[in-house]
């Protein structure tokens, strides 16, 4: 498949209507990188960025013979990640009303308000000494993204690094702080929270 490399993007995506495999495989290996960054960076997660990912390729794969595209390939898959992020939101926006919903039922004493706001609360401190434990340059990197909200490219100016580099070390962060905070009843009632803070 080494040809493929060299074609460009019309071509690929004419060979891909036409049902070809390997033109498929030469786009999969093309974007599904870029576009896993943004679903992971958007969901915090990165087995939801995963999913999300297959997902898109698979569409594409189905819907093959009618892909027509008016601006580029990129533009189109960074278009249906966030659509794909906005449904996976409103289900786990709708998910944790649920679980709100039965623990009120249930726990008696138990105030969705001010019960999850002391959650919140012990989650910020979790999340702060998770981010301190994080290997220094990731760590610098993770700050420089979500507290001071500068992007990729300014990030990989300033620290000289490759901006492959910094979406390496924000998926890492990522990952650990997941896993340091995951697991029981408290996570299953923050899962929302914490999604949106990382």
């Amino acid at each position: 498949m080494p040809v493929y490399d060299t074609y460009e993007e019309g071509k690929l995506i004419a060979l891909l209507r036409s049902g070809d495999e390997s033109a498929f495989n030469q786009i999969y290996k093309r974007y599904w990188k870029k576009i896993f960054v943004l679903a992971t960076n958007a969901l915090g997660s990165v087995e939801e960025g995963e999913e999300c990912v297959q997902d898109i390729f698979c569409s594409i794969w189905l819907r093959r013979e009618s892909l027509f595209l008016k601006y580029s390939l990129y533009t189109y898959l960074a278009v249906a990640v966030k659509y794909r992020v906005i449904n996976i939101l409103d289900k786990r926006y709708r998910k944790r009303q649920k679980m709100e919903g039965i623990l009120m039922h249930h726990l008696p004493g138990f105030s969705a308000s001010a019960d999850i706001a002391i959650l919140e609360k012990e989650l910020m401190a979790k999340l702060e000494a998770s981010v301190a434990r994080l290997p220094e340059k990731c760590r610098i990197v993770y700050r420089m993204s979500r507290e001071e909200g500068k992007t990729h490219r300014q990030i990989a100016q300033e620290l000289t690094i490759s901006e492959k580099t910094v979406n390496n070390h924000l998926t890492k962060a990522i990952k650990d702080i997941s896993g340091n905070l995951g697991g029981g009843l408290h996570f299953i009632i923050i899962a929302g929270v914490l999604r949106d803070i990382i």
